[in-house]
């Protein structure tokens, strides 16, 4: 049983050492800042640099006149527009605005991450292509709920 139990930790633990590098951490966490500090400091080149060409960003919203809800979606042009435009005269963050990072989940070639801001939490699929990790999907919503009708 013993010789079992170490055959199984040294195919566990080798299994992690493939799956992330420390590097991968620095990247991995590099693009989901990259996202964020795109939108404080307008900068489309900095927003682009982060995004797969196929991202699509998403979350739910409710019509007040419908009363259904929606699900409202972005896409890589979106962004990289909202990247120059959303804070263009500095006004939409606080001076010291919140960047939190978490690694939900890392693999060779995905991870799953959490961002905190001021006024929202995104949850981000990023995906290895190419050797470079760029976020794929965007799952969002804003703390404050009622913000979504």
């Amino acid at each position: 049983m013993k010789k079992y139990f170490g055959l199984i930790t040294i195919v566990f633990f080798s299994f992690q050492l493939q799956a992330q590098t420390s590097q991968d951490t620095i990247d991995i966490k590099r693009v989901a800042l990259a996202y964020i500090e795109a939108q404080h400091n307008p900068n489309p080149k900095l927003m682009e640099s982060a995004l797969h060409p196929r991202l699509v960003k998403r979350s739910v919203f409710r019509s007040k006149a419908a009363q259904k809800d929606y699900i409202s979606e972005y896409f890589t042009e979106n962004m990289v527009i909202l990247a120059e435009t959303y804070n263009a005269k500095g006004d939409k963050f606080p001076k010291n605005p919140r960047k939190e990072v978490k690694l939900l989940d890392v693999s060779a070639r995905t991870a799953s991450v959490k961002l905190l801001a001021d006024a929202w939490i995104d949850y981000m699929h990023i995906v290895k292509t190419n050797g470079e990790w760029k976020i794929i999907n965007v799952l969002w919503q804003y703390n404050d709920v009622s913000q979504h009708e």
